[in-house]
């Protein structure tokens, strides 16, 4: 309870600061959205030219590009630490995070976090009821609570992936440019995985798993049974790999020294 009060705390603290310049938020947002448009119109435009892709339609695809909005956008309002090499181990920010009473990933993830991200998440829901109706995808009553389930998964794995990056720095704090890029590997996680060549298959589902943020669990509710088991595999691999990057993180922090003078 503790944990939560300070979380939402936090939150009524990020709300006051952000709404005292509302003209900059609401920029963002509309930021967020045209990038979004930008991507479902490269879609569109693929399949202007073909009306299948490796069996996947143009329906299908935008229904999985709108799932994977929803879990991103919760992992970019939360889990903002693009930049935690330069701004708390070069700057020496981490020394101020180590002297509250509070576990060091939960102050940085609350400092960090951008809630006007959460407007992709709702872009996310309004794309995939589009692409369902247009599929006439049939829904049970347990669904909603497999949805969450698979969303909270896809999260897990985004969050534990870019922790276990960001506890890199705790080994080498010098500059590098692997955030970046595996924000574009990310990507990827977009789209069917049967699209891509073996090695890449195998990346996107046991190494960097992205494609359990997207095209698997967004298989289930497409009704593509071949796909099933990976789809209900999601929540454990969220779990196992966010589990592994908090003991990554806890190691490195018990590394660190601080940024000297």
């Amino acid at each position: 309870m503790f944990y939560v009060r300070m979380f939402f705390q936090y939150v009524a603290q990020y709300m006051k600061t952000r709404l005292e310049y509302r003209a900059d938020m609401f920029v963002e947002f509309f930021s967020d959205l045209l990038f979004q448009a930008v991507n479902l119109i490269f879609i569109l435009v693929v399949f202007g030219h073909t009306d299948f892709l490796n069996g996947w339609s143009r329906d299908e695809i935008i229904f999985i590009y709108g799932f994977f909005l929803v879990p991103y956008a919760l992992f970019s309002s939360f889990f903002n630490i693009w930049d935690f090499n330069e701004r708390y181990i070069v700057k020496g920010e981490l020394d101020r995070i180590l002297t509250r009473p509070i576990h060091s990933l939960f102050q940085v993830i609350l400092e960090r976090m951008e809630l006007e991200s959460l407007f992709g998440a709702v872009t996310g829901l309004a794309v995939m009821f589009y692409a369902g109706g247009r599929l006439d995808l049939e829904f049970h009553w347990y669904d909603p609570i497999l949805f969450v389930v698979m969303v909270i998964g896809g999260v897990l794995v985004y969050a534990g992936i870019f922790v276990m990056i960001a506890s890199i720095s705790f080994w080498a704090d010098a500059r590098t440019s692997i955030m970046p890029m595996m924000y574009n590997i990310g990507n990827y996680g977009r789209y069917p995985v049967d699209i891509y060549n073996k090695a890449i298959r195998f990346v996107l589902t046991w190494i960097l798993p992205f494609a359990f943020v997207g095209v698997y669990p967004a298989a289930y509710f497409l009704g593509r049974e071949e796909w099933y088991g990976y789809s209900f595999f999601t929540p454990v691999i969220g779990l196992v790999f966010f589990s592994l990057s908090v003991f990554i993180w806890n190691e490195g922090v018990k590394r660190y020294r601080g940024a000297g003078n």
